[in-house]
C-alpha cells in the first residue's frame, strides 16, 4: 500500500467502524432481554460456537478472547451463572482448571441471540451484491486475522 494513502485510510475506517459497531451494537442491545448485557450476550455466543465445535471454555480464554482481564471475566461469568446460562465444569485431572459451558436454558438463550443477530444484520447485508459481500467479509477477515497475530 502506498504510504500516502494510510492516513485517509484509517481516517475513515475509524469513521465507518464507529458508525458500524456503535449502531450495530445499540439495535442489538434494544432486543435483548433487560437483564442481559451485551457482554454477557457476547460470552453466550461465543460459549455456544465452542459447544457446537466440541469444547468447553476456561475464564482464562474468555478474558482473552473479550481482551478483558481475569476480574471482569469472573463477574461476567458469576452473572451467567446466577442466571442459569451457563455452568462450571471441573476438570477431571487437574483440580485449578474450570470448564465452562452452556445450560439447557443458555442453549436456547444462543439460538434465539442467532435469530437477532441473522434478522438485525442480515437486513443491511442483504443490500450487497454476493460478489460484494464476499469480498467485504474476505477483507474484513483478513483484518481481523492481521489483529489476532
Amino acid at each position: 500500500m502506498r504510504e500516502e494513502l494510510l492516513p485517509d485510510i484509517i481516517k475513515r475506517y475509524e469513521a465507518a467502524s464507529f458508525v458500524v459497531t456503535r449502531r450495530f451494537n445499540a439495535l442489538i442491545q434494544e432486543k435483548l432481554p433487560e437483564d442481559m448485557t451485551r457482554e454477557q450476550f457476547g460470552i453466550v455466543r461465543y460459549l455456544n460456537s465452542r459447544d457446537e465445535s466440541g469444547g468447553g471454555c476456561t475464564s482464562t480464554e474468555l478474558a482473552d478472547a473479550f481482551c478483558v482481564g481475569k476480574s471482569t471475566i469472573t463477574s461476567l461469568i458469576t452473572r451467567l451463572v446466577d442466571k442459569d446460562l451457563i455452568q462450571r465444569h471441573p476438570d477431571g485431572k487437574d483440580r485449578r482448571v474450570t470448564y465452562l459451558s452452556l445450560t439447557d436454558k443458555g442453549i436456547r438463550t444462543a439460538k434465539e441471540t442467532d435469530r437477532i443477530i441473522k434478522d438485525t444484520l442480515g437486513r443491511y447485508i442483504q443490500a450487497f451484491e454476493d460478489e460484494e459481500a464476499l469480498q467485504f467479509i474476505e477483507t474484513f477477515e483478513f483484518l481481523a486475522d492481521k489483529l489476532k497475530n
